[in-house]
């Protein structure tokens, strides 16, 4: 299937969680990620959660992150040219939900994206390449290509990954990891 196929097919499924395998789902997550290694990296970039979407709940990693003493870098969204501007999200960052239902910092101190070493991805689905179909504007692509060579990335996927998406090309990104549950 290609990326626009995978994108409705992936977005009912989700939809289609109830709650409790949504939680089940995530706990199974946050054991990979409380387990994992971050010693390497002080500056990890997460989304937070688009509740109306039904992505995965990242404030409990971000408080792990925390508790680590790692710096966390939200973004914000612009429409117009599909670009994210990073912030550092600390404790007394304020939040403003954007027409799109995503949480967006306000009034926080800016970040270069070549300061970010880590970067937790949202997605819909994967492929074994390690490829991900997001929601399709291509925000994330543009932001990874933009970030140092060195970063790594982290896709966090509720549904197993697929053999192959058909239809990636030279702006794609893959991911160093993807974690299921």
């Amino acid at each position: 299937m290609d990326k626009r196929e995978l994108r409705a097919v992936y977005k009912q499924k989700r939809k289609e969680l109830s709650s409790d395998e949504v939680m089940k789902l995530q706990e199974r997550i946050y054991a990979q990620i409380f387990k994992h290694d971050f010693s390497t990296v002080q500056n990890i970039h997460i989304f937070l959660t688009i509740e109306k979407q039904k992505e995965i709940n990242t404030y409990p990693i971000i408080a792990f992150l925390r508790s680590k003493n790692k710096n966390i870098i939200i973004s914000k969204s612009d429409f117009t040219t599909s670009t994210l501007t990073h912030f550092l999200f600390e404790n007394d960052t304020k939040l403003n939900v954007s027409k799109y239902g995503i949480p967006e910092p306000e009034e926080a101190k800016e970040i270069n994206v070549k300061d970010i070493d880590l970067v937790f991805v949202p997605l819909l689905i994967s492929d074994e390449k390690k490829y991900r179909v997001g929601y399709g504007k291509g925000f994330y692509d543009r932001f990874l290509s933009a970030c140092k060579p060195s970063v790594q990335t982290i896709g966090l996927n509720f549904f197993t990954p697929i053999i192959s998406i058909s239809d990636t090309n030279e702006f794609d990104v893959p991911l160093d990891v993807v974690i299921t549950p």
